[in-house]
């Protein structure tokens, strides 16, 4: 089967989108009375920055990290045996959609940059299972960070994620999911610039001239050219928000 081109234009990458390492050591700074030894599930893990910072910061947990794309997972799983966290580090192809684990298999589900692909509510139903009693959800998600954008960064968000909505609404999803709120806070800009659109617009442009006339990486190009010039013009109006959320019950 052939492979989506937005695989191919994020291989080799550091990130598969908006993230830093800091903003994952205050996510997990947050979590309280976890067991000696906590079961982490990362969920659509990418590459695995986030995976591998998480077993550098929790050096007594065990993860298992799942994504569709197989050369993420093998690139996670060079990445954790050269940090030497290899061992602590389980690669599971799998769809988020259909997670292949017992109910209460995890005392952490992590998923940053991913549950877009199924969507928030989605996502929050369907994984609640796989935590144990007072277990953590942790993710980020794309969020209005006013009530009026702009006609263009809502054009863009309309075409791309129209489930986009405010940090609010996605407390109040979440609370009627069964979760308690914990923690929020907004990613900064460099997450977005250094960490993630300068390493892809250095990549699109490598790619560029190799896919001339292939219709579906032109447009996928297209759209991260597009992508990055709304940013650029409207970051003030948009952004990801850290979500630390805990199973109720």
């Amino acid at each position: 089967m052939k492979t989506p081109f937005v695989f191919t234009m994020h291989e080799g990458l550091p990130r598969q989108g908006p993230g830093s390492n800091e903003c994952t050591r205050k996510a997990f700074s947050v979590l309280a009375d976890l067991p000696a030894r906590p079961e982490f599930l990362d969920v659509g893990c990418g590459t695995g920055m986030q995976t591998v910072e998480l077993a550098r910061t929790c050096p007594d947990c065990r993860i298992t990290a799942t994504d569709v794309h197989q050369p993420f997972l093998d690139e996670l799983s060079r990445r954790a045996a050269s940090a030497g966290v290899g061992d602590r580090i389980t690669t599971v192809r799998a769809s988020m959609d259909d997670l292949p684990f017992y109910d209460a298999s995890f005392d952490v589900l992590w998923a940053e940059g991913s549950i877009f692909v199924i969507g928030f509510q989605e996502g929050l139903v369907s994984w609640r299972r796989l935590l144990r009693p007072g277990g953590y959800l942790c993710l980020t998600e794309s969020v209005w960070f006013t009530e009026h954008p702009s006609p263009e960064a809502a054009a863009f968000w309309n075409d791309c994620y129209p489930a986009i909505t405010t940090v609010a609404a996605n407390r109040a999803i979440a609370e009627s999911a069964g979760y308690e709120i914990v923690a929020t806070f907004p990613l900064p800009a460099s997450a977005w610039w250094e960490n993630y659109y300068v390493p892809v617009l250095k990549r699109v442009e490598d790619l560029r001239p190799k896919v001339a006339g292939n219709p579906e990486a032109e447009a996928q190009i297209e759209f991260a050219d597009r992508e990055i010039a709304v940013y650029r013009e409207h970051a003030d109006e948009y952004g990801y928000e850290f979500f630390i959320l805990q199973k109720k019950g």
